[in-house]
């Protein structure tokens, strides 16, 4: 898609009655744009990959818990499409990073927090390296741009929404801490060897649940949730260059283009 396909859709979009709710991720290659149907990377290179998001089955949908983590681990499926959004031993390294909890089950009860640590750690030098900090704040201003109608002056640098975002995967980060020690400390059944993995999933689950209450809220003291995230999106995020916003908005068109069209 050229920059004036990228304009077109935008400005299409501008004028469309209603926008799906998009989300996505920072790569150090470019930006991951995503709605419930369909997700595109935009590269700095200015190639674009594009796909079809997964949908879990409507059974799913209506099982607490369990929706949340399906709900979750779905999110991955662009970095595991194949399409070059994640190098094959990048999707290994995040394979290994899944899966780590499950080490956890052959390990002592202390030295399960160094390795969930340690692995935390690794995760996290390897999906902010680069320029990933800037495309991140790209991808929250790409968002905030479609959510405001001001896709075009945030095209052309006229306008520059927040970089900050309550739907930020940062925010779901720092929910995740408190409610996976509160899990750990008041689990009612006795230690055994799979106590580590099951109080990890159900952290997950649990948190997921409180995120999407939160989402959904309409009183203002249900955000209070998402206060550390945002403050801790001042590190996982940088101001980006307006040729960085437009990768994001490349991405954010690519997916537009094919939920508007008929």
């Amino acid at each position: 898609m050229d920059r004036a396909g990228v304009v077109s859709v935008l400005r299409k979009a501008e004028q469309a009655a209603e926008l799906p709710r998009l989300g996505g991720m920072a790569r150090a290659e470019g930006v991951v744009i995503a709605s419930e149907r369909f997700w595109a990377f935009a590269r700095r290179d200015g190639s674009v990959s594009e796909g079809v998001m997964p949908a879990p089955p409507a059974a799913v949908r209506r099982v607490p818990l369990l929706r949340g983590l399906v709900k979750l681990g779905l999110a991955l499926a662009p970095l595991f499409s194949g399409t070059g959004v994640a190098r094959p031993r990048e999707r290994a390294l995040l394979l290994v990073a899944l899966l780590a909890p499950l080490s956890l089950i052959f390990l002592p009860h202390a030295a399960s927090l160094p390795v969930g640590i340690a692995t935390a750690v690794v995760l996290l030098a390897w999906l902010l390296r680069g320029r990933t900090l800037f495309l991140h704040g790209a991808e929250h201003r790409a968002i905030a741009a479609v959510e405001e109608g001001s896709l075009l002056a945030t095209w052309s640098g006229a306008a520059r929404p927040t970089r900050f975002s309550p739907r930020c995967g940062t925010n779901f980060a720092a929910l995740v801490l408190p409610v996976s020690v509160a899990a750990d400390r008041l689990w009612p059944l006795s230690a055994a060897i799979y106590t580590p993995f099951a109080v990890t999933l159900l952290s997950l689950a649990l948190t997921m649940e409180l995120w999407q209450l939160v989402q959904a809220s309409r009183y203002r003291v249900a955000r209070a949730f998402l206060l550390p995230g945002l403050a801790l999106q001042r590190l996982t995020t940088r101001e980006p260059s307006d040729e960085e916003t437009r990768i994001a908005l490349t991405a954010v068109a690519s997916v537009l283009q094919r939920e508007l069209s008929p």
